[in-house]
């Protein structure tokens, strides 16, 4: 634990070509009628998760379907990895056709403890340039939390009521085909978010965790929705609680203004994601 701040600073950059093909495969995935995509065609805010994918060996893939520890990624000694949040600016289109490169570095790396055990953040900044431009068209602030094995007697986190009366409302059945594409669509092998036998027995959830990614994409997809002309200037989202594939859950918004208050919340009620989209003026 003591000598992964050493991986601070640390950073790589991996190019890729934006083609059309998964744009139509998630616009088919989120349930949007089909579309010709041309060259030129802007990429939705989040979209540019399409891309950049992790091609690891498949020698490499450890126990829980992510690569092994080490390398860029800093090898946190704690089998739990979840996606915690993110924080986005939004500062030019990133368009079908473009060649496009990301440049990511470890810009953070804390070791906290909990009501659960050890927990490691790690923050990683990434910044997708375009066609050679100096200039980012996107930065990105990625949250990662690491964490120790689920215990008998872990206490849940409290429960936190979502709001209530959203004019934005839709409900998501988050079935295995669901994240099955998705985990297609990123190359995501984390076991998580298909194999139920693994995710029970092993890290000791009740369901098949839906993607923190896709619940954010589908808030951004809610906002796209009622306001189709909108555009994006920045965005952040916070994990609140694990969603699983046991039951419905909704993606709710609210607009004032410039922001539009956007959220998740599981069939009970509870907050599960909470996040803000700031628009262009």
């Amino acid at each position: 634990m003591n000598e992964l701040s050493a991986w601070i600073g640390r950073s790589e950059t991996v190019v890729d070509t934006v083609g059309p093909t998964p744009v139509m495969a998630l616009t088919a995935t989120l349930d949007h009628p089909a579309v010709a995509v041309h060259a030129g065609t802007p990429l939705p805010p989040l979209w540019h998760w399409l891309y950049f994918l992790p091609m690891h060996r498949q020698s490499d893939i450890g126990v829980d379907g992510h690569a092994r520890r080490g390398g860029f990624m800093p090898p946190v000694p704690l089998p739990r990895r979840m996606w915690a949040g993110s924080q986005f600016e939004f500062r030019a289109p990133i368009r079908v056709g473009d060649a496009v490169a990301r440049t990511s570095t470890i810009a953070d790396v804390t070791v906290k403890s909990g009501r659960t055990g050890q927990l490691v953040f790690v923050k990683v900044r990434h910044e997708v340039r375009c066609n050679g431009a100096a200039e980012a068209a996107l930065v990105e602030f990625h949250d990662i939390v690491y964490r120790e094995a689920q215990r008998a007697g872990d206490v849940a986190p409290s429960a936190q009521p979502a709001p209530q009366g959203a004019p934005w409302q839709r409900e998501i059945t988050p079935d295995d085909v669901l994240l099955f594409r998705y985990s297609a669509l990123t190359f995501n092998g984390h076991r998580i978010h298909y194999d139920r036998q693994y995710v029970t027995e092993v890290e000791g959830y009740p369901g098949l965790v839906v993607h923190g990614p896709l619940i954010a994409t589908l808030l951004m997809d809610l906002l796209r929705r009622h306001l189709p002309d909108a555009e994006v200037a920045s965005f952040r989202f916070k994990a609140v609680r694990p969603t699983f594939d046991l039951h419905p859950f909704r993606v709710c918004g609210s607009r004032d203004g410039d922001s539009v208050r956007l959220w998740a919340q599981d069939h009970e009620g509870w907050l599960t994601m909470d996040a803000v989209a700031t628009l262009r003026a």
